[in-house]
């Protein structure tokens, strides 16, 4: 008797915990063929959302056809990628590759943003709005405008639909007015556009602009949208829910935690009717995960499938009332295929001109050019966060070709300030504040002045207008000063002083330079500046006293020199401190036409130089570079102040001192150099990475005249260092040797180089 009541409460059990999830479904009192209409609802979830991936693939395995697809948020998300033509599995891969954080912090490939652009998000740790006086903060943590791109990048084969209707599946999702409070159903217009605005999550994604209504997640208003699937003529409703239920006691410990209860309890209160409107109810456990769980995408969607397998036999009895097997073909798309862009529509540009924008894009029209191509050059354009929005299309004409039409939303912030801090060997530590200023004297400058303060005050004014394809111009002003405990042996090639009873002295270093430049991009890849300067500089010590006058300065350089040059740049890495792909090359001349002469040495002389780097990914996570690098002098001179100087280890440095492993800083001096590097870097976990490597150099005066460039190197030197990628910017530590030397030298940073 016992094991019958056991197995009486053993299936009693079984009927119960299906019985929560699913109730018996009379399919003989639906329609059939083509009169029965199934319609697909998605609810919003942030990172949860995924869930309905899984559950895509278990309604196409059973082989139903889908009639009509309603989603809210992260629903809206993948019901219009999968109402565009995608399957679940092509859903699958997108989602797992996609880098979310980088989406949602609004970074863009580093190949994106011109040099000037690239050496401004390298520099500040923090850049807040400061117009009229008044620190502002961003609506929200990312203007959205990645998201938007990569749905513009994935829908660009239905761009031509206007009405969600016509898509391979009709489509519809909601949004929610900020003004008004109301739910905004958007099934026509531009796609990409709509299903963003439903899924601009307040506080996450700033608000999107569409029709002259301010449009957020239309999860506020309406996370299951149900009703208006009904109201389309879907007579079969399948719903996924991956709301949160409300939290336990335990769980309300925080201010955000207690928001989320506070909207749950409408959320869960309306679900209660909309449940009853839904003839096969999912709710995938997605219990343990929260809004932002991207990372954990592949276990969400192994969630939602696991939990629509439950489900398998009545989506088999679905796909038999429908009496076919429906089976949804993978989309093919290509994003090199060529289209021809035969105009260029520009709305919304109040500051910044046709040609500004043009030269961001890359487009010349009429202009041949991939998907993939045009949409490099949105990203261009939005690098330079001149523009709140950038929302795009393609417009076909009779012929094939296109017209790109573009609407901007400008940013109203012209001024910012930035910050950061900073430690390394030669300047010590250092607080940087900036304040830059947009739209100063035509449409398209900028102008910035950075102010560091610490052990060493420095100080860099840029002023640039930047006219795209066309040339721009520019000034800039430095000030660069540090103290140095330096070998006596470099400070003999400065100066004929008697120096046999010194091993070493402090050197104070100061360099003022002034430029006035044009800069052009040419092919597209370089930066190309002619320019005029003036450069003071000067080089000291207290460490030596003259017999005449013990109490003055002793002077190795104190002299003004004024020069033209010419510099052209190539960067592609993808990152400037931990490259793992790409090409870096400098090369730089300078014509020194007059000086001050302090030493009463001055002739008229060049300087040339140039470097070069390739990054490469061997294998994951484990990248090699390899460098080159070399200068000359050409003339007479003996001023030696701008000869090529080797030690330590650091980036940006001033002037032509040159970062050598194995050496102190500041040991050698010569006006011929040839140097080669390799360093390893291993990205073991995340942003941490350890590295090593080596570099070689022969430095003596009249190098290339003597041929003792191509002997074995004179300098070598040897590392192994740690890196970590913080918010700060990196921490970086080095420990090297060298086997001239003998001697062990340890270095560290922190923070971003300025």
């Amino acid at each position: 008797m016992k094991i019958n009541y056991c197995l009486l409460f053993l299936v009693l059990m079984n009927w119960a915990f299906y019985a929560q999830d699913s109730t018996a479904i009379d399919f003989e009192s639906f329609p059939k063929g083509p009169d029965l209409k199934v319609g697909l609802v998605l609810s919003g979830g942030g990172a949860k959302g995924l869930a309905h991936i899984g559950v895509l693939k278990e309604i196409e395995a059973a082989g139903i056809k889908i009639d009509y697809i309603g989603g809210t948020s992260m629903g809206a998300i993948i019901g219009g990628l999968y109402a565009s033509g995608y399957n679940a599995h092509q859903l699958d891969s997108i989602f797992k590759v996609v880098n979310f954080e980088k989406l949602i912090q609004d970074n863009l490939p580093r190949s994106a943003q011109s040099f000037n652009e690239r050496a401004d998000s390298e520099k500040y740790a923090i850049s807040l709005p400061f117009d009229h006086f008044k620190i502002s903060f961003p609506s929200a943590l990312s203007k959205g405008q990645n998201i938007y791109n990569l749905f513009t990048e994935l829908t660009h084969h239905v761009q031509e639909v206007e009405d969600f209707g016509e898509l391979p599946i009709p489509f519809f999702c909601v949004a929610t007015d900020a003004e008004k409070g109301q739910a905004i159903i958007l099934d026509k217009g531009c796609l990409p556009e709509a299903i963003t605005a439903s899924g601009a999550l307040p506080s996450l994604f700033s608000p999107v602009i569409v029709d002259g209504r301010i449009l957020i997640d239309g999860g506020v208003v309406n996370n299951y949208p149900v009703e208006e699937l009904r109201r389309r003529g879907a007579n079969f409703i399948i719903g996924v829910d991956v709301q949160d239920d409300l939290r336990g006691k335990s769980e309300l410990k925080s201010a955000p935690e207690m928001l989320i209860q506070i909207n749950n309890y409408r959320t869960i209160e309306a679900m209660k009717d909309k449940v009853s409107e839904t003839d096969i109810y999912i709710k995938p456990n997605i219990a343990g995960f929260s809004v932002v769980d991207f990372e954990k995408g592949s276990e969400i969607i192994e969630g939602g499938e696991k939990k629509a397998k439950q489900y398998s036999s009545d989506f088999l009895k679905l796909a038999q009332l429908q009496n076919t097997t429906y089976r949804k073909a993978q989309l093919a798309l290509d994003k090199n295929d060529t289209l021809k862009i035969k105009s260029v529509g520009i709305n919304g540009n109040l500051y910044y001109t046709r040609s500004y924008i043009l030269g961001k894009l890359k487009i010349k029209p009429p202009v041949k050019m991939t998907y993939a191509a045009l949409f490099r050059g949105i990203n261009n354009l939005a690098a330079t966060n001149n523009f709140q929005r950038i929302n795009h299309r393609l417009e076909a004409y009779d012929n094939g070709e296109y017209h790109l039409a573009l609407n901007l939303t400008e940013s109203e912030a012209t001024t910012f300030i930035k910050a950061a801090i900073h430690y390394d060997d030669v300047y010590k530590s250092a607080a940087l504040m900036n304040i830059t200023k947009k739209r100063v004297l035509f449409k398209n400058d900028i102008v910035s002045l950075d102010l560091a303060l610490g052990d060493n005050i420095r100080y860099n004014f840029d002023y640039y207008s930047d006219n795209g394809f066309y040339i721009g111009f520019g000034l800039r002003a430095t000030y660069n000063s540090f103290e140095r405990r330096v070998d006596a042996r470099f400070v003999e090639q400065l100066s004929d002083l008697p120096l046999e009873s010194f091993n070493s002295l402090t050197v104070d270093y100061t360099d003022f330079t002034n430029q006035v430049y044009i800069q052009t991009l040419f092919q597209k890849q370089f930066s190309f500046n002619l320019g005029v300067e003036h450069k003071f500089l000067k080089i000291d010590t207290e460490s030596v006293r003259l017999e005449d006058d013990p109490e003055a300065k002793v002077y190795f350089d104190n002299s003004h020199y004024f020069s033209t040059y010419g510099n052209l740049v190539l960067d592609s890495f993808d990152n400037k401190y931990f490259p793992t792909s790409g090409w870096y090359f400098n090369g730089d001349f300078h014509l020194y036409l007059l000086s001050s002469d302090y030493n009463n040495d001055f002739e008229e002389f060049s300087v040339g130089k140039a470097r070069a780097k390739y990054a490469h990914k061997i294998v994951p996570k484990f990248s090699v570079q390899i460098g080159v690098e070399g200068g000359f002098k050409i003339g007479d001179s003996e001023a030696g102040s701008l000869d090529f100087i080797l030690g330590g280890w650091g980036n940006d440095f001033v002037n032509n001192i040159i970062s050598f492993y194995g050496y102190d800083y500041i040991s050698s001096a010569a006006d011929g150099l040839v140097k080669s590097d390799i360093s390893f870097d291993y990205n073991f976990y995340r942003k941490h990475h350890l590295n090593f490597g080596g570099n070689f150099a022969n430095l003596e005066n009249d190098l290339f005249t003597t041929g003792n460039w191509l002997s074995a190197p004179d300098y070598t030197g040897y590392f192994v260092g740690y890196g970590l990628e913080t918010l700060l910017g990196p921490l970086q530590t080095k420990l090297s040797y060298s086997p001239e030397v003998d001697k062990m030298y340890w270095n560290f940073s922190l923070g971003f180089w300025f």
